[in-house]
């Protein structure tokens, strides 16, 4: 292979290439970038990276979720603590019924960039650049703001700093502590629509958790700070590779490169070409990477992954995040599972239920229905099972907030429904009481499989 430094991905063909017609202000902002401050913390990347090797071994579980596309103007104190609380809400349902700890890995603070199927966007006569995220370019259908533009990744680097300094700030005071499950309570706890059954549920988990947790530390167990404290980390799509290398840098003390825009970066289903830039800039970096592996992936391809992306099998390094959809993972995915197990290769399998379910509603509206996701996520389980080999977490695409985006569940929501407050920037996402409802229904799943076993 090719000798590698942050930018020996422009020597490869991109995928979903984004071409900046000003070269002379994409180095600009590219030179400005280098000169700030990280993101996060090479010490914080080492950390998940354990925490993922952990994962790989069965003895924690893997909670990743949030916006589709995350939107600047969305860096708002209220929608960044709503996301946080769903996702804690979520992990104490979880740990409640595994006894694991639940790493929680925010879809936040650099969600900016989105691959799309077609480059060319067409309303009437008129046809400009499609939208690829606030990083990229603006959702507005003008020439204007269509154009790609440089500054836009300075305006992504501040905002995603500004999350990170408001998440750091709730998790230093406490906010996301098990012992207080209260303080994450949304206003869908007075709905009406909420069953009283999944609320009592949820709120029996909480007083549950809480009795064990005082139970272990009378006792003196020390491995309880474990299950309590609360470290939140972020996750985002790799995609534009301007960016993510700007922020690549080496770290005093320790040997190779850290990505330090997120803590967990991942190549897309569409990027993730074994000859192409995405897959040589991610063999480079110290961080932990995630592959989102569809329908069309094969043996070869998967095995090939795992082997470029950590040629030293290192713990805690490689997620290959399967996104079969629910028609095809029965079919697709066992075949996978068994290459990479009998590879002997470390890596830890996670499940995205969202992205294989995606359809077009006769209301014109994308939509995801939610049994198509609970199947995926109950086959799936299935076939680790067949295969003897694990799940180790689950990669959900929501929000805090009472959006009608995801047909179904315990909200009722039909195709009717969706223009009732269609919010996203790009796809469907599950609202709070959709996503709590996913939760209920993985956490009994794997009681169960953990009691059969």
């Amino acid at each position: 292979m090719s000798t590698w430094h942050p930018l020996s991905f422009r020597d490869f063909p991109i995928s979903q290439a984004v071409q900046y017609p000003d070269t002379e202000a994409l180095e600009a902002t590219l030179t400005r970038l280098r000169e700030l401050p990280p993101l996060v913390t090479s010490w914080e990347v080492e950390r998940l990276r354990g925490h993922i090797a952990e994962a790989q071994e069965g003895k924690r579980f893997i909670l990743m979720g949030g916006d589709c596309a995350e939107t600047i103007a969305d860096c708002q104190p209220e929608a960044i603590s709503n996301k946080m609380k769903i996702l804690l809400q979520m992990s104490l349902v979880l740990v409640h019924s595994t006894m694991k700890p639940v790493v929680r890995v925010g879809r936040m603070a650099g969600q900016y960039a989105k691959p799309r199927s077609k480059a060319w966007e067409v309303r009437g006569e008129q046809k400009l650049p499609n939208y690829f995220g606030d990083l990229v370019n603006r959702s507005e259908y003008t020439p204007e703001s269509r154009k790609f533009d440089p500054s836009l990744m300075l305006a992504g680097y501040h905002h995603a700093a500004m999350t990170l300094n408001f998440v750091r700030s709730l998790t230093d005071s406490g906010f996301a502590d098990l012992h207080h499950p209260e303080n994450w309570d949304l206003s869908f706890f007075d709905e009406a629509d909420l069953s009283e059954e999944l609320r009592a549920e949820y709120h029996q988990s909480g007083a549950d958790l809480s009795r064990a947790l005082r139970f272990m530390e009378a006792l003196g167990e020390l491995s309880i700070d474990d299950l309590t404290r609360v470290d939140f980390y972020t996750c985002h799509e790799g995609l534009n590779l301007h960016y993510e290398s700007a922020q690549t840098h080496t770290v005093p003390r320790r040997e190779g490169h850290y990505l330090l825009t997120t803590h967990l970066p991942w190549i897309g289903e569409r990027t993730r070409q074994l000859d192409r830039a995405h897959v040589e800039f991610f063999r480079g970096i110290n961080n932990p990477v995630g592959v989102k592996v569809g329908p069309t992936a094969t043996v070869e391809d998967v095995v090939g992954l795992s082997e470029a992306l950590n040629p030293n099998d290192a713990p805690g390094k490689l997620v290959l995040i399967s996104r079969m959809g629910k028609a095809n993972v029965r079919e697709k995915l066992r075949p996978l599972l068994e290459s990479v197990r009998d590879s002997g290769r470390k890596v830890l399998w996670v499940v995205d239920p969202m992205h294989g379910n995606t359809q077009m509603a006769e209301s014109g509206f994308k939509t995801r229905n939610f049994d198509d996701i609970c199947d995926e996520i109950a086959w799936t389980i299935d076939a680790h099972a067949e295969a003897g080999t694990t799940l180790g977490g689950v990669h959900l695409e929501l929000t805090g907030e009472d959006v009608t985006e995801c047909t179904g569940g315990a909200a009722g929501i039909t195709d009717a429904d969706l223009a009732t407050n269609y919010a996203t920037a790009c796809d469907p996402r599950l609202n709070y009481r959709q996503a709590l409802e996913i939760a209920f229904l993985l956490g009994r799943r794997m009681r169960a499989d953990q009691s059969a076993t």
